[in-house]
């Protein structure tokens, strides 16, 4: 047998946690977002100084690198509203036989316009980077 006092309760407790289970639906959708986005930069930075590593040149590895790391964006679906790329070259002014590495940088801004909600910022900026090294006994230039 039912008690009257009890009739319509499981409304109420509906309509009290509806917002909180949609707030945490929001946050971990917020979360997953944010995770993808800095896989895709930190991959994009070590694809970037893969590419810097094997140019023959510091003018040819700054080229490369960032074009890679653009691409490597473009083909994971990551619009960055702003990107910084820097590649840090130093080793390619190291004398043969001496172990030297390039690294490259990557700050992008993304964007979560299409979730924000209260307490959620419009953009976040995620920065990666990566050291690849080069090759002691190639020559330099």
């Amino acid at each position: 047998m039912r008690n009257r006092d009890e009739h319509g309760s499981a409304t109420l407790e509906a309509s009290v946690l509806a917002p909180a289970l949609l707030a945490i639906m929001l946050m971990i959708a917020v979360a997953g977002r944010i995770a993808i986005a800095h896989q895709s930069v930190d991959s994009a930075a070590a694809a970037g100084a893969r590419a810097a590593s094997i140019s023959r040149t510091p003018t040819a590895a700054n080229t490369d690198a960032n074009t890679v790391v653009n691409a490597t964006l473009a083909n994971q679906g990551i619009a960055c509203i702003t990107l910084d790329i820097t590649n840090d070259l130093t080793g390619f002014k190291t004398r043969v036989g001496e172990a030297a590495s390039v690294t490259t940088t990557v700050s992008c801004t993304v964007s979560l316009a299409d979730l924000t909600a209260a307490g959620i910022p419009g953009s976040v900026t995620l920065t990666g980077s990566a050291s690849s090294p080069l090759d002691q006994f190639r020559e330099r230039s």
